[in-house]
Protein backbone atom coordinates (compact mmCIF):
# COMPACT_ATOMS: atom_id res chain seq x y z
CA UNK A 1 0.00 0.00 0.00
CA UNK A 2 1.67 3.45 -1.06
CA UNK A 3 1.70 5.98 1.95
CA UNK A 4 0.47 9.49 1.26
CA UNK A 5 1.65 12.01 4.07
CA UNK A 6 -0.09 15.09 3.46
CA UNK A 7 0.50 18.01 5.34
CA UNK A 8 -2.54 18.78 7.20
CA UNK A 9 -2.56 22.78 6.50
CA UNK A 10 -2.49 21.48 3.15
CA UNK A 11 -5.65 19.25 3.19
CA UNK A 12 -8.05 22.61 3.05
CA UNK A 13 -6.62 22.80 -0.73
CA UNK A 14 -7.17 19.26 -1.60
CA UNK A 15 -11.04 19.76 -0.40
CA UNK A 16 -12.25 23.60 0.50
CA UNK A 17 -9.93 25.39 -1.61
CA UNK A 18 -8.65 28.84 -0.74
CA UNK A 19 -10.79 30.78 1.32
CA UNK A 20 -10.20 34.24 1.42
CA UNK A 21 -11.85 35.54 4.38
CA UNK A 22 -9.91 39.14 6.19
CA UNK A 23 -10.82 40.29 9.81
CA UNK A 24 -11.47 43.55 10.60
CA UNK A 25 -8.10 44.18 12.72
CA UNK A 26 -5.70 42.41 14.45
CA UNK A 27 -2.41 40.39 14.12
CA UNK A 28 -3.49 36.79 13.50
CA UNK A 29 -1.22 35.30 16.16
CA UNK A 30 1.68 35.67 17.63
CA UNK A 31 2.25 36.13 21.18
CA UNK A 32 0.81 37.52 23.96
CA UNK A 33 3.28 40.19 25.08
CA UNK A 34 3.58 40.47 21.05
CA UNK A 35 -0.42 41.45 20.60
CA UNK A 36 -0.06 44.35 22.83
CA UNK A 37 -2.86 45.53 25.69
CA UNK A 38 -3.60 43.97 28.91
CA UNK A 39 -3.11 40.63 29.79
CA UNK A 40 -5.12 40.51 32.50
CA UNK A 41 -8.18 41.70 31.38
CA UNK A 42 -11.72 39.97 31.03
CA UNK A 43 -13.25 39.60 27.38
CA UNK A 44 -16.86 40.43 27.43
CA UNK A 45 -19.01 39.32 24.72
CA UNK A 46 -22.80 38.32 23.66
CA UNK A 47 -24.33 35.16 23.60
CA UNK A 48 -27.26 32.74 24.24
CA UNK A 49 -27.91 30.15 26.47
CA UNK A 50 -27.12 26.58 25.35
CA UNK A 51 -29.54 24.37 24.21
CA UNK A 52 -28.33 21.33 26.20
CA UNK A 53 -25.73 21.10 28.74
CA UNK A 54 -22.04 21.61 27.36
CA UNK A 55 -21.32 17.76 26.07
CA UNK A 56 -19.38 18.05 22.55
CA UNK A 57 -21.44 15.46 20.59
CA UNK A 58 -25.08 17.00 21.80
CA UNK A 59 -24.49 20.35 20.75
CA UNK A 60 -25.36 21.71 17.67
CA UNK A 61 -26.26 24.86 18.13
CA UNK A 62 -24.49 28.59 17.98
CA UNK A 63 -24.73 29.49 21.83
CA UNK A 64 -23.42 26.30 22.99
CA UNK A 65 -20.85 25.94 20.60
CA UNK A 66 -19.10 29.24 21.35
CA UNK A 67 -18.46 28.05 24.76
CA UNK A 68 -17.66 24.48 23.71
CA UNK A 69 -14.50 25.81 21.07
CA UNK A 70 -13.20 27.77 23.90
CA UNK A 71 -13.06 25.57 26.66
CA UNK A 72 -11.91 22.38 24.39
CA UNK A 73 -9.07 21.71 22.03
CA UNK A 74 -9.52 19.10 18.81
CA UNK A 75 -6.92 17.71 16.82
CA UNK A 76 -7.13 20.39 14.61
CA UNK A 77 -8.48 23.94 14.84
CA UNK A 78 -9.48 26.27 12.00
CA UNK A 79 -7.81 29.56 11.70
CA UNK A 80 -9.64 33.03 10.24
CA UNK A 81 -9.54 32.07 6.65
CA UNK A 82 -10.91 28.31 7.29
CA UNK A 83 -7.48 26.61 7.14
CA UNK A 84 -7.56 23.43 9.53
CA UNK A 85 -4.07 23.87 12.44
CA UNK A 86 -2.84 21.08 14.15
CA UNK A 87 -3.68 21.58 17.86
CA UNK A 88 -3.83 18.17 20.01
CA UNK A 89 -2.63 16.46 16.77
CA UNK A 90 1.02 15.82 16.05
CA UNK A 91 0.06 14.82 12.60
CA UNK A 92 -3.02 13.60 10.70
CA UNK A 93 -0.87 10.97 7.78
CA UNK A 94 -3.82 10.27 5.01
CA UNK A 95 -2.86 6.42 4.35
CA UNK A 96 -5.66 5.99 1.71
CA UNK A 97 -8.83 6.84 0.79
CA UNK A 98 -10.32 5.19 3.89
CA UNK A 99 -7.81 5.50 6.40
CA UNK A 100 -6.01 7.58 8.35
CA UNK A 101 -3.25 7.71 11.21
CA UNK A 102 -3.31 10.48 14.07
CA UNK A 103 -0.46 10.92 16.39
CA UNK A 104 -0.74 13.50 19.25
CA UNK A 105 1.62 15.76 20.96
CA UNK A 106 2.30 14.52 24.49
CA UNK A 107 1.99 16.38 27.88
CA UNK A 108 -1.30 17.93 26.97
CA UNK A 109 -3.51 18.07 29.56
CA UNK A 110 -7.22 18.44 30.67
CA UNK A 111 -8.07 20.92 33.24
CA UNK A 112 -8.29 18.21 35.59
CA UNK A 113 -4.70 17.53 35.63
CA UNK A 114 -5.21 14.21 32.98
CA UNK A 115 -2.91 13.89 30.15
CA UNK A 116 -4.62 14.11 26.61
CA UNK A 117 -4.72 10.52 25.46
CA UNK A 118 -5.31 8.09 22.28
CA UNK A 119 -8.30 6.84 23.96
CA UNK A 120 -9.67 9.81 25.04
CA UNK A 121 -10.96 10.71 21.65
CA UNK A 122 -11.94 7.13 21.02
CA UNK A 123 -13.51 7.07 23.73
CA UNK A 124 -15.61 10.30 22.84
CA UNK A 125 -16.32 9.43 19.66
CA UNK A 126 -17.60 5.95 20.59
CA UNK A 127 -19.74 7.85 22.98
CA UNK A 128 -21.03 10.25 20.26
CA UNK A 129 -22.16 7.30 18.09
CA UNK A 130 -23.70 5.49 20.30
CA UNK A 131 -27.43 4.71 19.39
CA UNK A 132 -28.55 4.80 22.74
CA UNK A 133 -26.71 8.12 23.89
CA UNK A 134 -29.06 9.57 20.95
CA UNK A 135 -26.32 12.41 20.77
CA UNK A 136 -27.38 15.21 18.23
CA UNK A 137 -23.92 14.99 16.43
CA UNK A 138 -23.87 11.40 16.39
CA UNK A 139 -24.00 11.49 12.34
CA UNK A 140 -20.52 13.02 12.19
CA UNK A 141 -19.70 9.18 12.94
CA UNK A 142 -21.29 7.53 10.31
CA UNK A 143 -18.75 7.21 8.06
CA UNK A 144 -16.34 5.79 10.58
CA UNK A 145 -16.44 1.78 10.27
CA UNK A 146 -18.32 0.05 12.89
CA UNK A 147 -20.73 2.67 13.14
CA UNK A 148 -23.78 0.95 11.62
CA UNK A 149 -23.34 -1.34 14.80
CA UNK A 150 -24.19 1.56 16.90
CA UNK A 151 -20.96 0.74 18.88
CA UNK A 152 -23.13 -1.29 21.40
CA UNK A 153 -25.92 -0.97 23.94
CA UNK A 154 -25.26 1.28 26.81
CA UNK A 155 -22.40 3.62 26.99
CA UNK A 156 -22.09 3.50 30.96
CA UNK A 157 -18.79 3.71 32.60
CA UNK A 158 -16.29 0.73 33.57
CA UNK A 159 -14.57 -1.47 31.47
CA UNK A 160 -15.07 -1.42 27.85
CA UNK A 161 -17.75 -4.36 27.68
CA UNK A 162 -19.33 -1.80 30.32
CA UNK A 163 -18.79 0.86 27.93
CA UNK A 164 -19.80 0.38 24.60
CA UNK A 165 -21.86 -2.91 25.70
CA UNK A 166 -21.65 -6.55 23.84
CA UNK A 167 -20.66 -5.15 20.33
CA UNK A 168 -17.67 -3.27 21.01
CA UNK A 169 -16.46 0.01 20.39
CA UNK A 170 -16.57 1.07 16.67
CA UNK A 171 -14.26 -1.40 14.95
CA UNK A 172 -12.72 1.64 12.50
CA UNK A 173 -11.16 3.28 15.67
CA UNK A 174 -7.81 1.47 17.03
CA UNK A 175 -5.66 2.45 19.64
CA UNK A 176 -1.62 2.14 18.84
CA UNK A 177 -0.64 3.47 21.80
CA UNK A 178 -1.05 6.19 24.35
CA UNK A 179 -0.45 8.78 21.74
CA UNK A 180 -1.26 7.55 18.10
CA UNK A 181 -4.88 5.88 17.13
CA UNK A 182 -6.05 5.10 13.61
CA UNK A 183 -9.51 5.60 11.63
CA UNK A 184 -10.67 3.13 8.93
CA UNK A 185 -13.58 4.52 7.00
CA UNK A 186 -16.59 2.40 6.09
CA UNK A 187 -16.54 4.27 2.76
CA UNK A 188 -14.38 6.83 1.17
CA UNK A 189 -15.19 10.45 2.59
CA UNK A 190 -13.38 12.81 0.91
CA UNK A 191 -13.32 15.68 3.46
CA UNK A 192 -12.92 13.75 6.39
CA UNK A 193 -9.93 14.92 8.10
CA UNK A 194 -11.64 18.85 6.97
CA UNK A 195 -14.04 17.79 9.27
CA UNK A 196 -11.59 16.94 12.74
CA UNK A 197 -11.99 20.34 13.66
CA UNK A 198 -15.63 20.53 14.39
CA UNK A 199 -16.90 20.34 17.92
CA UNK A 200 -18.35 16.79 17.54
CA UNK A 201 -14.52 15.72 17.48
CA UNK A 202 -13.35 16.93 20.46
CA UNK A 203 -11.75 14.43 22.95
CA UNK A 204 -13.46 13.33 26.83
CA UNK A 205 -11.63 12.89 29.94
CA UNK A 206 -12.21 9.48 31.62
CA UNK A 207 -14.08 11.57 34.62
CA UNK A 208 -16.78 12.51 31.88
CA UNK A 209 -18.09 9.01 32.00
CA UNK A 210 -18.77 8.72 35.47
CA UNK A 211 -21.76 11.01 34.98
CA UNK A 212 -22.48 12.64 31.70
CA UNK A 213 -25.00 14.74 32.78
CA UNK A 214 -23.43 16.26 35.42
CA UNK A 215 -20.26 16.56 33.39
CA UNK A 216 -22.14 18.81 31.16
CA UNK A 217 -22.58 21.05 33.67
CA UNK A 218 -19.62 21.87 34.67
CA UNK A 219 -17.24 20.30 32.15
CA UNK A 220 -13.70 19.53 32.04
CA UNK A 221 -12.15 20.66 28.80
CA UNK A 222 -8.32 20.97 27.39
CA UNK A 223 -8.94 24.59 25.47
CA UNK A 224 -7.57 27.74 25.75
CA UNK A 225 -10.18 28.35 28.31
CA UNK A 226 -11.76 27.06 31.52
CA UNK A 227 -14.68 27.09 33.64
CA UNK A 228 -14.09 29.71 36.48
CA UNK A 229 -15.44 28.18 38.68
CA UNK A 230 -18.32 25.27 40.10
CA UNK A 231 -21.27 28.31 39.61
CA UNK A 232 -19.86 30.32 36.49
CA UNK A 233 -22.55 29.01 34.89
CA UNK A 234 -25.50 30.87 35.20
CA UNK A 235 -28.16 29.70 33.42
CA UNK A 236 -29.91 32.40 31.22
CA UNK A 237 -27.81 35.34 32.58
CA UNK A 238 -23.99 34.24 31.66
CA UNK A 239 -21.08 31.98 32.41
CA UNK A 240 -17.47 32.53 33.24
CA UNK A 241 -14.31 31.45 31.24
CA UNK A 242 -10.89 32.11 32.72
CA UNK A 243 -7.59 31.41 30.86
CA UNK A 244 -6.49 27.60 31.00
CA UNK A 245 -2.66 27.90 31.70
CA UNK A 246 -2.21 24.29 30.54
CA UNK A 247 -3.15 24.96 27.34
CA UNK A 248 -0.43 24.51 24.83
CA UNK A 249 -1.79 24.64 21.49
CA UNK A 250 -2.00 27.79 18.78
CA UNK A 251 -4.97 29.62 20.55
CA UNK A 252 -3.41 30.42 23.45
CA UNK A 253 -4.94 32.97 25.37
CA UNK A 254 -4.14 36.91 24.99
CA UNK A 255 -6.23 38.02 28.11
CA UNK A 256 -7.45 36.39 31.46
CA UNK A 257 -10.80 35.48 30.32
CA UNK A 258 -14.25 35.28 28.48
CA UNK A 259 -18.03 36.86 30.21
CA UNK A 260 -19.90 35.48 27.74
CA UNK A 261 -23.14 37.28 28.32
CA UNK A 262 -26.92 35.53 27.32
CA UNK A 263 -28.52 39.12 26.15
CA UNK A 264 -32.26 38.37 25.97
CA UNK A 265 -32.02 40.65 22.17
CA UNK A 266 -29.57 42.06 20.41
CA UNK A 267 -30.82 45.31 20.78
CA UNK A 268 -29.62 45.10 24.22
CA UNK A 269 -26.23 43.46 22.96
CA UNK A 270 -25.80 46.61 21.32
CA UNK A 271 -26.93 49.25 23.47
CA UNK A 272 -24.46 47.85 25.66
CA UNK A 273 -21.92 48.24 23.32
CA UNK A 274 -22.39 51.58 22.31
CA UNK A 275 -22.02 52.25 26.06
CA UNK A 276 -18.41 50.40 26.61
CA UNK A 277 -20.47 47.41 29.00
CA UNK A 278 -19.71 44.67 26.46
CA UNK A 279 -16.51 44.83 24.40
CA UNK A 280 -17.34 42.60 21.53
CA UNK A 281 -20.34 41.53 20.13
CA UNK A 282 -21.11 38.85 16.60
CA UNK A 283 -24.35 40.26 15.83
CA UNK A 284 -25.61 43.74 15.00
CA UNK A 285 -29.81 43.71 15.36
CA UNK A 286 -31.89 44.77 12.34
CA UNK A 287 -32.73 48.35 13.96
CA UNK A 288 -28.97 49.57 14.02
CA UNK A 289 -28.13 47.89 10.64
CA UNK A 290 -28.34 51.53 8.60
CA UNK A 291 -26.32 53.36 11.37
CA UNK A 292 -23.78 51.04 13.71
CA UNK A 293 -20.81 51.27 10.37
CA UNK A 294 -21.33 54.87 11.16
CA UNK A 295 -21.51 54.37 14.61
CA UNK A 296 -18.83 52.49 15.13
CA UNK A 297 -16.37 53.75 12.31
CA UNK A 298 -13.66 51.23 11.95
CA UNK A 299 -14.30 49.32 15.10
CA UNK A 300 -17.41 47.89 13.14
CA UNK A 301 -17.64 44.53 11.30
CA UNK A 302 -19.12 43.65 8.07
CA UNK A 303 -17.41 40.78 6.15
CA UNK A 304 -18.93 37.52 4.10
CA UNK A 305 -19.12 34.52 6.50
CA UNK A 306 -20.17 30.69 6.07
CA UNK A 307 -23.79 31.41 7.17
CA UNK A 308 -26.81 30.81 5.40
CA UNK A 309 -30.47 31.48 6.61
CA UNK A 310 -34.27 29.55 5.49
CA UNK A 311 -37.16 28.49 6.93
CA UNK A 312 -38.38 25.24 7.00
CA UNK A 313 -41.44 23.91 6.13
CA UNK A 314 -42.11 20.30 7.70
CA UNK A 315 -44.09 17.78 4.78
CA UNK A 316 -45.81 16.64 8.68
CA UNK A 317 -47.88 19.91 8.82
CA UNK A 318 -51.16 20.06 6.75
CA UNK A 319 -51.05 21.24 3.19
CA UNK A 320 -47.50 19.90 2.96
CA UNK A 321 -47.10 17.29 1.67
CA UNK A 322 -46.47 15.06 -1.64
CA UNK A 323 -47.45 17.42 -4.59
CA UNK A 324 -49.38 19.94 -2.99
CA UNK A 325 -46.49 20.61 -0.92
CA UNK A 326 -44.13 20.86 -3.77
CA UNK A 327 -45.90 23.09 -5.18
CA UNK A 328 -47.19 25.55 -2.20
CA UNK A 329 -43.04 25.70 -0.91
CA UNK A 330 -42.24 26.95 -4.35
CA UNK A 331 -45.00 29.41 -4.81
CA UNK A 332 -44.27 30.61 -1.10
CA UNK A 333 -40.32 30.88 -2.14
CA UNK A 334 -41.25 32.96 -5.65
CA UNK A 335 -43.56 35.18 -3.35
CA UNK A 336 -40.80 36.36 -1.23
CA UNK A 337 -38.80 39.80 -2.85
CA UNK A 338 -35.02 38.79 -1.69
CA UNK A 339 -33.75 41.68 -2.91
CA UNK A 340 -35.97 44.09 -1.75
CA UNK A 341 -35.50 42.53 1.88
CA UNK A 342 -32.10 42.29 2.06
CA UNK A 343 -31.50 46.17 0.76
CA UNK A 344 -34.58 47.40 3.27
CA UNK A 345 -34.12 45.16 6.08
CA UNK A 346 -30.56 44.02 5.85
CA UNK A 347 -29.14 47.36 4.92
CA UNK A 348 -27.13 44.68 2.35
CA UNK A 349 -25.56 43.07 5.01
CA UNK A 350 -27.38 39.72 3.34
CA UNK A 351 -26.88 38.35 -0.34
CA UNK A 352 -30.50 36.74 -1.78
CA UNK A 353 -29.47 33.15 -2.25
CA UNK A 354 -29.15 31.22 -4.96
CA UNK A 355 -28.50 27.47 -3.25
CA UNK A 356 -28.25 26.46 0.21
CA UNK A 357 -24.57 26.79 0.65
CA UNK A 358 -22.28 29.65 0.70
CA UNK A 359 -20.53 31.88 -1.38
CA UNK A 360 -17.29 31.72 0.77
CA UNK A 361 -16.86 28.06 -0.07
CA UNK A 362 -15.06 26.64 -2.61
CA UNK A 363 -17.55 24.36 -5.14
CA UNK A 364 -20.41 27.44 -4.88
CA UNK A 365 -22.42 27.82 -7.40
CA UNK A 366 -25.32 30.39 -8.65
CA UNK A 367 -26.15 28.48 -11.44
CA UNK A 368 -27.31 25.85 -10.44
CA UNK A 369 -30.73 24.36 -12.52
CA UNK A 370 -33.57 25.13 -10.73
CA UNK A 371 -32.50 28.17 -9.02
CA UNK A 372 -35.31 30.15 -10.42
CA UNK A 373 -37.87 29.45 -7.74
CA UNK A 374 -35.51 31.29 -5.26
CA UNK A 375 -36.14 34.59 -7.47
CA UNK A 376 -39.22 36.88 -6.70
CA UNK A 377 -42.09 36.09 -9.24
CA UNK A 378 -45.24 36.90 -8.24
CA UNK A 379 -47.09 35.78 -11.33
CA UNK A 380 -45.62 32.27 -11.30
CA UNK A 381 -45.95 31.99 -7.41
CA UNK A 382 -49.65 32.16 -8.07
CA UNK A 383 -50.25 30.00 -10.35
CA UNK A 384 -48.30 27.63 -8.48
CA UNK A 385 -50.52 28.01 -5.24
CA UNK A 386 -53.26 27.64 -7.88
CA UNK A 387 -52.19 24.49 -9.05
CA UNK A 388 -51.54 22.97 -5.11
CA UNK A 389 -55.49 24.73 -4.43
CA UNK A 390 -56.61 22.31 -7.20
CA UNK A 391 -55.58 19.05 -5.26
CA UNK A 392 -56.67 20.15 -1.87
CA UNK A 393 -58.14 23.94 -1.39
CA UNK A 394 -55.70 26.37 1.14
CA UNK A 395 -57.00 27.10 4.89
CA UNK A 396 -55.98 27.97 7.65
CA UNK A 397 -52.71 30.80 7.66
CA UNK A 398 -49.11 30.11 7.17
CA UNK A 399 -47.01 31.13 10.18
CA UNK A 400 -42.91 31.26 10.59
CA UNK A 401 -41.88 30.65 14.26
CA UNK A 402 -38.72 32.52 15.50
CA UNK A 403 -36.82 33.09 18.82
CA UNK A 404 -37.24 36.70 20.10
CA UNK A 405 -33.98 36.92 21.48
CA UNK A 406 -31.87 36.66 17.77
CA UNK A 407 -33.16 39.60 16.28
CA UNK A 408 -35.62 38.28 13.92
CA UNK A 409 -38.97 39.87 14.04
CA UNK A 410 -38.62 42.25 11.54
CA UNK A 411 -37.06 40.48 8.88
CA UNK A 412 -39.92 37.51 9.39
CA UNK A 413 -42.53 40.13 9.19
CA UNK A 414 -41.13 41.46 6.10
CA UNK A 415 -41.35 37.69 4.17
CA UNK A 416 -44.65 36.62 5.29
CA UNK A 417 -45.79 39.81 4.28
CA UNK A 418 -44.49 39.66 0.94
CA UNK A 419 -45.87 36.15 1.07
CA UNK A 420 -49.26 37.56 2.63
CA UNK A 421 -49.66 40.31 -0.25
CA UNK A 422 -48.31 37.47 -3.23
CA UNK A 423 -50.35 34.82 -2.67
CA UNK A 424 -53.64 36.91 -0.83
CA UNK A 425 -53.70 34.45 2.48
CA UNK A 426 -52.90 35.19 6.07
CA UNK A 427 -49.18 35.01 6.96
CA UNK A 428 -47.58 36.37 10.26
CA UNK A 429 -44.42 35.41 12.65
CA UNK A 430 -44.88 32.97 15.28
CA UNK A 431 -42.43 34.29 17.76
CA UNK A 432 -41.26 32.42 21.15
CA UNK A 433 -39.30 33.84 24.03
CA UNK A 434 -35.73 32.22 23.23
CA UNK A 435 -33.56 30.30 21.02
CA UNK A 436 -33.88 27.16 23.55
CA UNK A 437 -37.52 26.88 23.73
CA UNK A 438 -38.08 27.35 20.01
CA UNK A 439 -35.38 24.40 19.30
CA UNK A 440 -37.24 22.29 21.86
CA UNK A 441 -40.52 22.23 20.00
CA UNK A 442 -38.47 22.01 16.45
CA UNK A 443 -36.38 18.76 17.83
CA UNK A 444 -39.30 17.52 19.68
CA UNK A 445 -41.55 17.66 16.00
CA UNK A 446 -44.23 19.27 18.02
CA UNK A 447 -44.10 22.48 16.26
CA UNK A 448 -47.17 23.32 14.29
CA UNK A 449 -46.06 26.32 12.11
CA UNK A 450 -42.75 26.31 9.70
CA UNK A 451 -40.19 28.01 11.87
CA UNK A 452 -36.47 29.86 11.33
CA UNK A 453 -33.38 27.54 10.34
CA UNK A 454 -29.93 27.95 8.46
CA UNK A 455 -26.43 26.79 8.92
CA UNK A 456 -23.26 27.76 10.64
CA UNK A 457 -20.77 26.17 8.92
CA UNK A 458 -18.88 23.43 10.64
CA UNK A 459 -15.77 23.26 8.30
CA UNK A 460 -15.53 24.74 5.12
CA UNK A 461 -16.94 21.92 3.09
CA UNK A 462 -20.15 22.01 0.69
CA UNK A 463 -21.28 18.72 2.18
CA UNK A 464 -21.27 20.44 5.70
CA UNK A 465 -24.32 22.61 4.71
CA UNK A 466 -26.16 19.43 2.77
CA UNK A 467 -25.23 16.33 4.42
CA UNK A 468 -26.26 16.81 7.92
CA UNK A 469 -29.58 19.11 7.28
CA UNK A 470 -30.92 16.85 4.43
CA UNK A 471 -29.98 13.96 4.19
CA UNK A 472 -32.24 10.94 5.04
CA UNK A 473 -32.28 10.83 9.25
CA UNK A 474 -29.57 13.29 9.73
CA UNK A 475 -28.89 15.06 12.93
CA UNK A 476 -30.01 18.00 12.23
CA UNK A 477 -32.72 17.67 9.48
CA UNK A 478 -35.34 19.40 11.33
CA UNK A 479 -38.60 18.70 8.31
CA UNK A 480 -37.35 14.87 8.50
CA UNK A 481 -37.10 15.55 4.78
CA UNK A 482 -35.84 12.24 2.34
CA UNK A 483 -35.31 11.60 -1.56
CA UNK A 484 -33.20 8.72 -2.35
CA UNK A 485 -31.67 10.27 -5.19
CA UNK A 486 -30.41 13.24 -3.10
CA UNK A 487 -29.06 10.84 -0.39
CA UNK A 488 -27.04 9.05 -3.35
CA UNK A 489 -25.69 12.09 -5.32
CA UNK A 490 -24.59 13.20 -1.49
CA UNK A 491 -23.05 10.18 -1.22
CA UNK A 492 -21.14 10.03 -4.53
CA UNK A 493 -19.95 13.06 -3.69
CA UNK A 494 -18.59 12.66 -0.55
CA UNK A 495 -16.83 9.09 -1.96
CA UNK A 496 -15.35 11.08 -4.52
CA UNK A 497 -11.36 11.13 -4.38
CA UNK A 498 -11.07 14.62 -5.92
CA UNK A 499 -12.72 17.89 -4.34
CA UNK A 500 -13.61 18.98 -8.41
CA UNK A 501 -15.78 16.07 -8.82
CA UNK A 502 -17.18 15.83 -5.33
CA UNK A 503 -18.65 19.62 -5.99
CA UNK A 504 -20.08 18.51 -9.19
CA UNK A 505 -22.10 16.10 -7.31
CA UNK A 506 -23.36 18.12 -4.52
CA UNK A 507 -24.36 20.77 -7.31
CA UNK A 508 -26.60 18.33 -8.84
CA UNK A 509 -28.13 16.86 -5.54
CA UNK A 510 -28.61 20.60 -4.83
CA UNK A 511 -30.90 20.65 -8.19
CA UNK A 512 -32.71 18.13 -6.32
CA UNK A 513 -33.12 20.46 -3.24
CA UNK A 514 -34.21 23.21 -5.48
CA UNK A 515 -37.58 21.01 -7.09
CA UNK A 516 -37.84 19.89 -3.10
CA UNK A 517 -37.77 22.74 -0.90
CA UNK A 518 -37.28 20.77 2.24
CA UNK A 519 -35.90 24.27 3.45
CA UNK A 520 -37.10 27.42 1.92
CA UNK A 521 -33.29 29.58 1.40
CA UNK A 522 -33.62 33.36 1.85
CA UNK A 523 -30.00 34.94 2.03
CA UNK A 524 -26.36 34.48 3.02
CA UNK A 525 -25.33 36.71 6.12
CA UNK A 526 -22.42 38.25 6.38
CA UNK A 527 -21.07 38.62 10.08
CA UNK A 528 -21.76 41.98 11.48
CA UNK A 529 -20.73 42.99 14.57
CA UNK A 530 -18.32 45.43 16.31
CA UNK A 531 -15.92 46.26 19.55
CA UNK A 532 -15.47 48.91 21.87
CA UNK A 533 -13.39 52.10 22.25
CA UNK A 534 -9.86 50.51 23.42
CA UNK A 535 -10.42 46.77 22.42
CA UNK A 536 -7.53 45.79 20.21
CA UNK A 537 -6.46 42.83 17.88
CA UNK A 538 -10.24 41.72 16.76
CA UNK A 539 -10.47 39.19 14.44
CA UNK A 540 -13.45 37.51 12.71
CA UNK A 541 -13.22 34.23 11.68
CA UNK A 542 -14.86 32.03 8.63
CA UNK A 543 -17.68 31.01 10.72
CA UNK A 544 -18.10 34.46 11.86
CA UNK A 545 -16.94 33.87 15.11
CA UNK A 546 -14.55 36.46 16.81
CA UNK A 547 -11.17 35.00 17.69
CA UNK A 548 -11.49 35.64 21.42
CA UNK A 549 -8.21 34.34 22.25
CA UNK A 550 -6.42 37.26 20.58
CA UNK A 551 -8.62 39.92 22.19
CA UNK A 552 -6.45 42.42 24.16
CA UNK A 553 -7.51 45.70 25.94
Amino acid sequence: MKRNKIALAGIALLVAGGLALTGCSGSGGGTPSASGGDSTAIIKTNGTEPANPLIPTNTNENGGGKILDEIFAGLVYYDAKGAPQNDMAESITVDDAQNLTVKLKKGQKFTDGTEVQAHNFIDAWNYGALQSNAQLNSYFFEDIEGFENNAGADGQAGTDDDLYGAQGPMSGLKEVDDYTFTIALNKPASDFALRLGYSAFYPLPDAAFEDMDAFGQNPIGNGPYKIASDDAWQHDVQISLVKNEDYQGGRAAHNAGLDIVFYATQDAAYADLLSGQVDVIDGVPPSALATFQSELGDRAVNQPAAIFQSFTVPERLPHFSGEEGQLRRQAISMSINRPEITKVVFNETRTPASDFTSPVIDGWSDKLEGSEVLAYNPDEAKKLWAQADAISPWSGSFQIAYNSDGGHQTWVDAVTNSIKNTLGIDASGNPYADFASLRKDVTGRTIQTAFRTGWQADYPGLYNFLGPLYATNAGSNDGDYSNPEFDKLLSDGISATDSATANEYFQKAQSILLKDLPATPLWYQNVTGGFAEGVQNVEFGWNSVPLYYLITK
